[in-house]
């Protein structure tokens, strides 16, 4: 039997049933797309999921109560992380901010109140000043703020947040990327929560690969 045939068929018989089904209710170029061009992961030993939004985006901020029952049912073989998008100055501070919460070990504290404050409160925050208060206002000094917010390591991150979702085709938020191979929007899957289910198919997929490999 040919080598890729034999192949093929053992990948088969090892994909559980339920993904052999979703195969038939999930189609490539309808509910998800293929990036042009594969994006390095951060770690190939494991299947990288990335998360691109933006703090102003209304529907990112509907889509984190769903994220939050989400990330935590996720296999140890999941890297689920979120990147900041920007297309214009606004955003490029936003995702500035959310580094900097980062590096000050209080992202879980901040990411609420940093939605909160674009989409309810109907704040810009297009200063320092401002998010410097807003952070003050969740226990962060306003020396500490400063610090992260402009130190290099900040910078740098946001650079690369930059480049990622360039390399990634990214055309709205809220979008998620699996193993830097396909593109999940809710417009192609239909919903924000079906968007999830795709993901979940296209992990399941490529944890199959691998086992296959």
């Amino acid at each position: 039997m040919n080598r890729l045939v034999h192949a093929f068929l053992l990948m088969l018989c090892l994909m559980p049933a339920g993904l052999r089904a979703a195969d038939a209710l999930y189609v490539e170029g309808t509910h998800y797309e293929r990036l042009p061009e594969p994006v390095r992961t951060a770690d190939p030993a494991r299947i990288e999921v990335v998360e691109l939004f933006w703090y102003g985006c209304s529907h990112c901020f509907q889509f984190e109560p769903l994220l939050a029952k989400w990330e935590p049912a996720l296999a140890k073989d999941v890297d689920f992380h979120r990147s900041p998008a920007m297309w214009n100055k606004l955003m490029a501070v936003h995702a500035q901010a959310f580094y900097a919460a980062e590096a000050l070990g209080v992202l879980g504290k901040l990411n609420q109140p940093l939605f909160e404050a674009l989409n309810v409160q109907r704040k810009r925050l297009e200063s320092e000043d401002e998010i410097a208060e807003l952070f003050a206002a969740n226990g962060v000094t306003d020396a500490d703020f400063r610090k992260a917010f402009n130190s290099f390591g900040v910078q740098s991150k946001v650079k690369q947040a930059d480049a990622r979702q360039r390399s990634y085709k990214t055309t709205g938020t809220p979008e998620m990327i699996v193993n830097g191979k396909f593109r999940v929007s809710a417009r192609l899957a239909g919903s924000p929560e079906a968007m999830l289910k795709v993901v979940d198919f296209l992990i399941a997929k490529e944890r199959a690969g691998k086992t296959a490999g």
